[in-house]
C-alpha cells in the first residue's frame, strides 16, 4: 500500500467513525430541545435509514440482497439478530443519551468490548490473562469514577443513565456477537439494511411513533438528517471504504474516535458540562477500548 492510499484510508475511516459521534449530539439536541423520545426516535431512525441502506445496497448489488430469504435458518439468524441486535443496540444507546448525553452514552457503550472479553473467557473456557484483568479492572474504575467522582455515596449519573447506559455495552456486544458470520457471508448492506428495517417496523408496531406531536420545524429536519443520513448511510460508507483499504487492526484503533467525536461536539455545542475527573474516568474507559482493540486486532493478524 502506497503512503497516499495509506491516508486516505485513514481518512475515510476517521470521517465514519465521526460522523457516527455527530449523529449521537444530533439525537441529544432532538431530546433536550424538541421533546423527542428514544422510543420516537429510534423508531423512526431504523426505519428510514434501513430503506436507504436496502436501496444502496439493491443499486450496488442488484437481486444478491434477496439471497438471505432463500435459506431458512440464515433468515432466522437475521431476524434474531434485528431484534435482540440490531434494535437492542440502538433503543438502549439512545435512551442512555437522553438520559445523560451523547459523549457519557457513546463512553458507556464503548464498554462492549470488556462484555465480549468476558463472554469469551466464560465459553472457551479459559482463565482471563493478566492484561485482561488489568483492562477490565481499568473499565471497572473507570465507571466509578464517571459516576461517582469516587464517592460512592454519591451518585452523579441518574440511575436510568446508568443503567441504560450499561446494557447498551451488553447490547453492543450482543450485536456484535450475532452479526459476525451472517455479516461476512452477505455483507453489510443485506444484513445491517434488512435489520434496520425489520427492528424499526417491530418497534413501530408497539411504540406507534405516528402517534408522537414531534414539531418538524427546520431544526427537527436538520438533526433527523444528521442521525438517519450522516450517522448510518454516509457514517458506514466511508467507515467500511475506509477499512477496507487500512484493514480491520488500523480500523479498530480509529474507531474510538467516536466516543471522543461525542464528547466534544456535546461539551461545545450542546451545554454538556464535564469536569476533570469526568474525563478520567473517559480516559480509563476509552484505554481499555483500545489495549482490547490492538490486543485483538494483533491475535487475528498472526
Amino acid at each position: 500500500m502506497d503512503m497516499a492510499s495509506k491516508k486516505k484510508g485513514i481518512c475515510y475511516t476517521l470521517s465514519g467513525g465521526i460522523c457516527w459521534g455527530i449523529s449521537g449530539c444530533f439525537g441529544q439536541f432532538l431530546f433536550q430541545n424538541k421533546g423527542v423520545t428514544a422510543e420516537w426516535l429510534v423508531s423512526v431512525r431504523l426505519l428510514v435509514a434501513g430503506v436507504l441502506l436496502v436501496a444502496i445496497g439493491y443499486l450496488r448489488d442488484g437481486r444478491k440482497m434477496n439471497e438471505v430469504f432463500y435459506k431458512k435458518e440464515d433468515l432466522k439468524q437475521l431476524l434474531i439478530f434485528s431484534i435482540f441486535g440490531m434494535l437492542f443496540c440502538q433503543y438502549t444507546y439512545f435512551a442512555g443519551v437522553q438520559h445523560s448525553n451523547a459523549g457519557t452514552a457513546t463512553v458507556l457503550q464503548s464498554l462492549a468490548s470488556t462484555v465480549v472479553l468476558v463472554y469469551v473467557c466464560i465459553r472457551k473456557p479459559r482463565l482471563p490473562k493478566l492484561f485482561e484483568v488489568c483492562a477490565v479492572l481499568a473499565a471497572i474504575l473507570g465507571v466509578f469514577i464517571l459516576s461517582t467522582h469516587g464517592n460512592i455515596h454519591n451518585m452523579l449519573l441518574t440511575k436510568k443513565a446508568l443503567f441504560f447506559g450499561l446494557i447498551s455495552a451488553v447490547a453492543a456486544a450482543l450485536y456484535n456477537l450475532l452479526a459476525t458470520e451472517i455479516l461476512r457471508k452477505y455483507g453489510v448492506y443485506v444484513i445491517v439494511g434488512y435489520g434496520m428495517v425489520f427492528a424499526g417496523i417491530a418497534l413501530a408496531l408497539v411504540v406507534h411513533p405516528w402517534k408522537y406531536h414531534v414539531p418538524m420545524d427546520m431544526q427537527t429536519v436538520i438533526c433527523l438528517f444528521g442521525v438517519v443520513v450522516v450517522g448510518t448511510a454516509i457514517a458506514f460508507a466511508l467507515y467500511l471504504k475506509g477499512v477496507s483499504i487500512v484493514g480491520p487492526f488500523m480500523g479498530c484503533v480509529l474507531g474510538t474516535i467516536e466516543p471522543v467525536t461525542a464528547i466534544v461536539v456535546s461539551f461545545l455545542f450542546l451545554g454538556s458540562e464535564f469536569q476533570w475527573i469526568d474525563l478520567l474516568g473517559f480516559a480509563m474507559i476509552l484505554g481499555t477500548v483500545l489495549m482490547l482493540s490492538l490486543r485483538s486486532s494483533q491475535n487475528q493478524t498472526l
